[in-house]
């Protein structure tokens, strides 16, 4: 088997497994359940694979990063205006 598709393979079922949840996340904006701190390094690590993709010219690891990234950066930053939000209201997070 080529490694190649495998990469290929892996990229496609992480982006698609994740893509309903992020999705009703962006509709929602509800992220009462997910942590800010675990998410701030989600976000981080995606982005580190999709750079470490890049410098090594690896299509599949840009891929599924890029997409992974581009989906999962909202839901941060909405998380993290909501926790904001919360704690401006007094509301224990």
């Amino acid at each position: 088997m080529n490694t190649m598709y495998l990469g290929y393979a892996a990229a496609f079922l992480t982006t698609i497994a994740f893509l309903p949840q992020a999705l009703k996340t962006i509709r929602t904006r509800n992220t009462e359940g997910i942590s800010v701190l675990m998410y701030a390094g989600f976000v981080t690590g995606v982005f580190c694979w999709l750079l470490y993709g890049l410098l090594l010219h690896d299509a599949a690891l840009i891929a599924g990063n890029a997409v992974t990234f581009v989906l999962a950066l909202p839901i941060f930053i909405i998380a993290t205006a909501n926790h904001v939000r919360a704690r401006r209201a007094g509301k224990r997070v």
